[in-house]
């Protein structure tokens, strides 16, 4: 079993509200690359080039297939609930007039998270996804860039994903909770 972030002896763990006020306050810095997960502030990895690349294919393709029936937001805080807000590489939203500016989407909101990593994959693997499958986040793709691979989790039930599937990137993948809607990833590497 997975060590989770909150597991490790002897923290102090932070709340959303401790989080902004670091933010507030100077303590953390608008050029500090972090998320709070599990209470833990985490420094995150910097974005190579193949990276910010296949995001950026990602985004495009996301934001073809569903027009204006969901918001396809890049790198942007989810949050899940008062001890974790992570940044995942791309969130699509089920559709909101006012583009979240009110709050950041929760758990609700969340159709699909898509986590793109290569020095990374452990962490988006063994702490992140089963804090989505703890929030019921219906299906996370994890685009491994080391190996070329695109895995799909699915169905949440009691803190991990039941299903969990190498896509081929052959046949278009219908995206959750979206009928009709599907997505060709053949060139995403």
């Amino acid at each position: 079993m997975p060590t989770t972030v909150a597991a490790l002896p002897h923290q102090h763990l932070h709340t959303v509200e401790d989080y902004y006020l670091m933010a507030e306050s100077g303590i953390l810095k608008p050029e500090d690359r972090v998320e709070l997960i599990e209470g833990v502030i985490v420094d995150m990895v910097p974005i190579g080039s193949k990276h910010g690349g296949v995001v950026n294919r990602l985004n495009q393709y996301l934001v073809a297939a569903v027009a204006n029936r969901a918001i396809v937001s890049i790198q942007n805080a989810v949050r899940l609930n008062d001890l974790s807000e992570p940044e995942p590489d791309i969130a699509l939203l089920k559709y909101r007039d006012d583009f979240y500016v009110e709050a950041h989407p929760g758990p609700s909101d969340i159709l699909l998270i898509v986590e793109v990593a290569n020095s990374s994959l452990s962490y988006d693997r063994d702490i992140k996804l089963p804090l989505y499958a703890q929030h019921n986040i219906p299906q996370v793709w994890l685009v491994d860039l080391n190996a070329d691979e695109l895995w799909i989790y699915s169905q949440p039930q009691h803190g991990s994903y039941q299903k969990k599937v190498k896509n081929n990137l052959q046949q278009p993948i219908v995206l959750p909770e979206m009928s009709g809607v599907e997505i060709d990833l053949s060139d995403l590497f």
